[in-house]
């Protein structure tokens, strides 16, 4: 009997130490359960993961469209306006159902290492307070200012702009683009015109950026079909606006309206082309020779650039070496050095700008070598609407 009655008391704590042992079992689980369900609607280690995955699955996805990577964005505009814009680039306004969509006046500036650069800091100050002087715009009408940026810059050029936009009397928006995402989708297509424009004896992948212009029209949306390419070191001293009527004068077939050089840069670029050739307008000065063009404002008619069966013929590989090797040139200025060699056989994909659209205060190479023949390049008649402070020269106060 004794043996019976010790082994039930031993069996009965063996039943509560295991359910005691179940009892803490599930109030771990419970607990765990409690964790994930109400704390479902707060950050949690397993949601920023989730987030982080399905981030990183969207821009994987996105990787390939052709569009640029928009950054952020800021604006006058009230967002239910600024959805019903975005993206639009209408000549003239048009109507979406009942509501009429704002007419866009796109332009782009590079902006890029400038946190470093306190020399380019100033450069921009003056451009936007200029510009942002004299600009007026209609009603129905929005001033879009694209800029290709690195983050760093970024961030200092959304400060800058907050300041230098507070009086502006018209109605803006403002674009930060990513400059490694539009590299990466430049490169396959400029990278044979990198070896023979570009600064360094080899194409570098950075430099694909500087020939952004040239294959903008590949890249950016189709709805886009106008936009403005602007040099930092500006100074406006009329209305921007007025810059976009010129798209008007463009003759049939040109894609890209543009001023001229003001300087003997293809004189001296093209002299071996010159030496084999002595009776050649190339290099020479206006008006009847073909100094070549700046790219500091220029008018990008991206419409003319898509539907130019000669212009995208002359992007290929073959034709730029073959024009490149003709005119014997290794240019280091990319985009402008491209559209000055093609501009040698097909003029007509071009409209000339009044050089007082681009007026450029360089004067380098008079002091280098070609002081007897400069003023000719260099002179530029009749009204001035943009000063262009190139090569680091002063802009004349107003």
């Amino acid at each position: 009997m004794h043996i019976l009655k010790r082994a039930f008391m031993l069996m009965a704590r063996v039943s509560m130490f295991r359910s005691l042992q179940f009892l803490l079992i599930l109030a771990s689980v419970l607990a765990v359960v409690t964790f994930y369900y109400f704390g479902s609607e707060n950050q949690n280690f397993s949601s920023t993961t989730k987030r982080m995955k399905l981030s990183q699955a969207s821009r994987k996805n996105n990787g390939n469209n052709a569009d640029l990577t928009v950054d952020t964005r800021f604006s006058q505009l009230d967002r239910s306006r600024e959805k019903e814009t975005s993206g639009s680039d209408a000549f003239p306004s048009r109507k979406s159902g009942n509501k009429t969509v704002d007419q866009h006046f796109n332009v782009l500036m590079m902006f890029t290492k400038v946190d470093k650069n306190r020399s380019l800091q100033d450069k921009f100050r003056v451009a936007m307070l200029s510009m942002v002087k004299y600009a007026q715009f209609l009603e129905g009408e929005v001033l879009v200012l694209h800029f290709v940026s690195d983050p760093a810059s970024k961030a200092l050029g959304e400060k800058m702009l907050r300041e230098f936009l507070t009086n502006a009397t018209f109605k803006f928006e403002v674009l930060f683009h990513d400059v490694e995402a539009l590299t990466h989708k430049l490169f396959p297509i400029v990278e044979a015109l990198q070896k023979h424009f570009s600064a360094g004896s080899w194409a570098y992948y950075s430099d694909a950026i500087f020939f952004l212009s040239v294959a903008m029209h590949h890249i950016l949306p189709k709805d886009l079909t106008r936009i403005v390419q602007l040099d930092i070191d500006l100074k406006y001293r009329t209305n921007i606006r007025d810059l976009f009527q010129e798209f008007d004068r463009f003759p049939p077939g040109a894609v890209l309206g543009i001023v001229r050089e003001m300087q003997p840069v293809y004189r001296h670029t093209f002299w071996q082309y010159r030496k084999e050739n002595p009776q050649t307008r190339v290099g020479d000065p206006p008006p009847e020779g073909l100094p070549g063009f700046n790219s500091g404002v220029m008018l990008l008619d991206l419409a003319a650039m898509r539907a130019s069966a000669l212009y995208n013929q002359l992007l290929d590989k073959r034709n730029v070496t073959k024009l490149a090797e003709k005119y014997s040139i290794k240019g280091h200025l990319g985009d402008q050095d491209f559209f000055t060699v093609i501009s040698m056989e097909h003029p007509e994909l071009f409209y000339s700008l009044a050089c007082g659209w681009n007026r450029q205060l360089c004067t380098w190479w008079r002091d280098h070598g070609y002081r007897d023949v400069f003023q000719s390049y260099y002179q530029c008649d009749g009204p001035i609407y943009i000063y262009h402070g190139n090569c680091n020269t002063s802009i004349p106060d107003d």
